[in-house]
């Protein structure tokens, strides 16, 4: 087992970007994400110098105002983004697991437009942005990579107005549910019970409903029998069919279309 200290620096020669570069790859649509991953992180430690950074839960990657100069790529646990009001209200904007990008949003001010918080004991990879834009120069590959990532990330905040917008409060819980299923097979983890790292504020919070709404929709899911509650605690959520749980999510949705 690989022990994580809480900073460590990864040299990687400069010399090698000949063999990246004339490397061929399936594009990121193509393959499968775990693929798509493991190949993401293996060229960033071969192309690039990064400061391996463990996050313990509640600290933060970094805070709104903070000086852009890095882009952070989550290697382990997961995070979340989140905005402050000019009242002090916090909005969560975001979730993040292994193979996502954080920072984008501080390149064009050059300052970091949100907080970034880990939501458990993770790892991030701190790279230079001086450091990318060399590399990508140099190795078409990554520039792709990086590309890629931020193209997901346009179409998950698409995916998620159209959710907000469209779907009624049930379908919009049971759509994160298996989002977040999703998310982990995609990362070769199991499915059919997952923990919830967030408190049903602040799922009610990141989908623009409140806790209550939350709740009932989380029974009526339940009492459906698309999901269920491990005997561990009601964090822990047992999705044995997530082809059951789409079913809903399409049946809600054409209910609402139909009023």
């Amino acid at each position: 087992m690989q022990t994580l200290t809480h900073t460590s620096s990864v040299q990687s020669p400069a010399a090698k970007p000949t063999a990246a570069a004339g490397t061929v790859l399936v594009p990121a649509a193509r393959r499968p994400t775990g693929e798509r991953i493991a190949q993401l992180l293996a060229l960033i430690e071969t192309q690039l110098s990064v400061v391996r950074r463990v996050v313990r839960s509640g600290e933060p990657v970094y805070r709104a105002g903070d000086t852009f100069d890095s882009l952070y790529v989550v290697h382990a646990g997961m995070f979340k983004t989140v905005n402050v009001s000019a009242d002090g209200r916090e909005q969560v904007v975001g979730l993040h697991f292994k193979g996502d990008w954080l920072g984008f949003d501080g390149i064009a001010d050059g300052c970091f437009g949100c907080d970034a918080i880990a939501m458990d004991t993770g790892e991030v990879w701190m790279i230079r942005y001086d450091a990318l834009l060399e590399g990508c120069s140099r190795t078409p590959t990554l520039m792709a990579a990086v590309h890629s990532a931020m193209s997901r990330e346009l179409a998950r905040d698409r995916d998620s107005m159209m959710a907000m917008c469209t779907l009624p409060a049930d379908a919009r819980v049971a759509d994160f549910l298996r989002n977040w299923a999703d998310t982990l097979e995609e990362r070769g983890l199991r499915t059919d019970c997952i923990t919830l790292r967030m408190t049903r504020a602040e799922i009610g919070n990141f989908l623009g409903m409140k806790l209550e709404t939350v709740s009932r929709a989380l029974s009526r899911l339940a009492r459906d029998k698309v999901i269920g509650f491990s005997e561990k605690g009601r964090r822990d959520v047992e999705i044995p069919d997530v082809a059951a749980l789409s079913a809903f999510i399409d049946r809600s949705l054409a209910a609402a279309t139909v009023h």
